[in-house]
């Protein structure tokens, strides 16, 4: 899934409580719905664009559809974010080298 959307999704809040809600354990719609105070179709809108993201699985058993989180895709967008973070530290690393080395250590003939 493109990036982008799983972060669009993402930054919506209730989507975000969604997934808080899925992290503990898979749930059918109506049990997400009691956590809300919003209507059953703003829900059931809010668990489409989770699915379209892939964000969420969705499976009927019985009468009820029950959602469960999809990590695999947030593992995709944390080792993207993650990379981020290495490039920045190793180029702060580098700077701290090449500070470092351009600075004239106390005692050292210069």
């Amino acid at each position: 899934m493109a990036l982008q959307t799983v972060l669009k999704t993402c930054a919506d809040p209730i989507n975000r409580q969604i997934l808080d809600l899925l992290r503990v354990s898979p749930l059918n719609a109506g049990e997400i719905c009691s956590h809300f105070s919003v209507s059953n179709g703003a829900i059931s809108q809010h668990l489409n664009a989770l699915k379209e993201a892939g964000l969420v699985r969705s499976q009927r058993e019985g009468r009820y559809i029950i959602y469960e989180l999809n990590t695999s895709v947030l593992e995709e967008a944390l080792v993207w974010m993650q990379s981020l973070y290495a490039r920045k530290d190793e180029k702060n690393e580098a700077k701290s080298q090449s500070a470092l080395i351009s600075t004239p250590q106390e005692g050292l003939p210069k």
